[in-house]
């Protein structure tokens, strides 16, 4: 493994990618910003994935962007290879969850935000500094911040540039549930186990409509699966034979 890359095991119907660069708390080279589209867009067509987890290495999620690339960041603006990074993470087809430990700050929590879900340990710290540094927050990234944990607590993040605990997060909402550090793994497992085991119709379905990236027609096409797919046949009958349901779907990518 090199000192600084982004690496990917597949267990079943989950994959993990985990941000290793342990000599800057993980923090995201470029080369590791332009990778991530590049893992993402090899893993989304497999027919077996179910979930994906993001993670860090070791005691960290991510510190950030690596300050070193930072004026490469600047030129581009909102079009930068970061940005382009977290859309392609919003837009995976399946859900994606982030495991989070220690630091998950800037960077970080600019991919910790583009999950669907994120599950923290008690010892995580989250912040977003580009107050501190004299630098404006990309647009996408500030609105889906502003639309995951509201108006007033997305300013408090970016006015202050403060570390919030995981408690904090909780109570805003920027994470979905806090647990002791040694139990976040087994939680990480549990909750994809359970996604993997939901009909893909269902949950395709609900992070088109909760992203507000289905219109109408997207919306009828999806009713529509229900009946052509079997998924709700399955499902009924499963619950009438008291088994687990064998969904066997595979969601689109790319159209």
């Amino acid at each position: 493994m090199s000192d600084a890359e982004l690496t990917v095991e597949v267990t079943g119907p989950v994959a993990t990618v985990v941000i290793h660069n342990p000599a800057r708390r993980n923090a995201m080279t470029a080369a590791m910003w332009r990778q991530l589209p590049e893992l993402l867009d090899r893993l989304e067509p497999d027919p077996d994935l179910r979930a994906l987890v993001l993670t860090g290495s070791g005691d960290a999620f991510c510190a950030g962007a690596d300050l070193g690339d930072l004026a490469e960041l600047l030129d581009a603006g909102d079009a930068s290879i970061a940005v382009d990074a977290e859309e392609r993470l919003a837009r995976f087809a399946k859900p994606t969850v982030a495991a989070i430990r220690g630091a998950c700050v800037g960077g970080g929590a600019q991919l910790a935000v583009a999950c669907d879900l994120r599950i923290a340990a008690d010892d995580a710290r989250f912040g977003v500094p580009p107050a501190r540094l004299g630098l404006v927050y990309p647009a996408p990234t500030t609105r889906r911040l502003a639309r995951l944990v509201g108006p007033s607590a997305a300013k408090h993040l970016l006015f202050t540039a403060e570390l919030i605990d995981a408690e904090r997060a909780l109570r805003v909402g920027l994470v979905d549930e806090v647990l002791p550090a040694d139990r976040l793994a087994g939680r990480v497992d549990e909750l994809t186990a359970t996604i993997a085991q939901r009909s893909p119709v269902s949950v395709a379905a609900a992070k088109e409509i909760i992203d507000d990236r289905a219109g109408p027609a997207r919306v009828a096409w999806w009713h529509r699966k229900v009946v052509t797919t079997g998924e709700a046949r399955e499902g009924v009958a499963a619950i009438a034979e008291r088994r687990t349901p064998r969904f066997a779907w595979q969601p689109p990518t790319g159209d």
